[in-house]
């Protein structure tokens, strides 16, 4: 069992599921009655959508496993999990298994809220993880690109579906700032994850480079990805700061935290990025990102005490 909830990555899905419900329950709940914002989903529905959020991108790791075998062995040879303790066969079974639970609970959402146009998002979903993983990801910075944007959309779909399908024209307004909060999230989530894809590569060119795929740092070399990583790096440092200056700059509880828990630590990575040479630089970034992007998702349970 360890193995196959380490296949499928629970701590990240445990990531996306608690930034779901943070997103229903703390952004959007508590502005119901306040700000006149309504929501389309019940408490099941609204459960519906993180589990078929989870099964997608569950399934999304699990054919990334499948692919990755022979980079991972050099990579990360002690995390191999297909062929190791569940067969390859397996793995398809049960990447099949979570992009139907997803994809079929997505179908009956969409349907449920009236909006059947809405499924669409659940099946491009799951066809770009598997495009990701089966071609996509060699390639030149478009995977990268690629698989930030379904980050993305892990987010975003939130507010897609609790926001639009309710919309009216006595909730118009404040349904579109909230769902527009939402969007920034997700612009946030696209570009933290996609500095972090970047450096994932250059942490992983000598597996990358043994199965001939074509990332940015095989193609550039590992000095010149190193720049552009730094380059990158400083547009969601930017961005963050722009945002907070020009959005938040009267509520200081949530200035204060975007500074120590955001702004901070992405000034840090910039500096470890311009320094980096070993593998294990990389992957002591890598975390570094992965923990901005839960502290500035952490960020929406700060709104309810400072928007009233």
């Amino acid at each position: 069992m360890i193995h196959f909830l380490n296949l499928i990555r629970w701590k990240n899905l445990i990531m996306i599921a608690l930034v779901q419900i943070l997103i229903k329950y703390a952004l959007l709940l508590p502005f119901s009655e306040s700000h006149g914002v309504t929501a389309a989903l019940s408490p099941f529905a609204f459960t519906l959508l993180v589990i078929a959020t989870l099964c997608i991108a569950a399934g999304g790791y699990i054919i990334n496993d499948i692919y990755d075998i022979e980079t991972d062995k050099v990579n990360k040879p002690n995390k191999v999990i297909i062929n190791k303790y569940i067969s390859e066969k397996d793995g398809y079974t049960y990447f099949m298994l979570c992009n139907i639970i997803g994809v079929g609970l997505g179908f009956y959402l969409a349907y449920h809220i009236n909006y059947s146009s809405l499924f669409v998002i659940f099946f491009i979903s799951s066809a770009l993880l598997y495009i990701y993983s089966t071609a996509l990801k060699q390639m030149f910075l478009v995977g990268n690109i690629v698989i930030s944007f379904v980050v993305a959309l892990s987010i975003m779909v939130i507010g897609i579906f609790e926001l639009i399908p309710s919309m009216t024209s006595l909730n118009n307004v404040p349904n579109i700032t909230f769902l527009e909060i939402i969007r920034d999230y997700a612009i946030f989530a696209f570009l933290i994850n996609l500095v972090r894809e970047v450096i994932k590569d250059i942490e992983d060119i000598n597996g990358d480079h043994k199965v001939g795929m074509q990332t940015m740092p095989i193609v550039l070399g590992r000095e010149r990805a190193n720049k552009i990583a730094f380059i990158l790096s400083l547009i969601p440092l930017f961005s963050v700061v722009y945002y907070v200056v020009n959005n938040l700059f009267k509520q200081q509880i949530l200035v204060g935290y975007f500074l120590i828990f955001v702004v901070a630590p992405l000034i840090y990575v910039t500096i470890k990025i311009f320094s980096a040479e070993q593998p294990s630089h990389y992957k002591h970034i890598s975390n570094i990102l992965k923990l901005v992007m839960l502290t500035g998702m952490l960020s929406i349970l700060i709104y309810p005490f400072v928007l009233k």
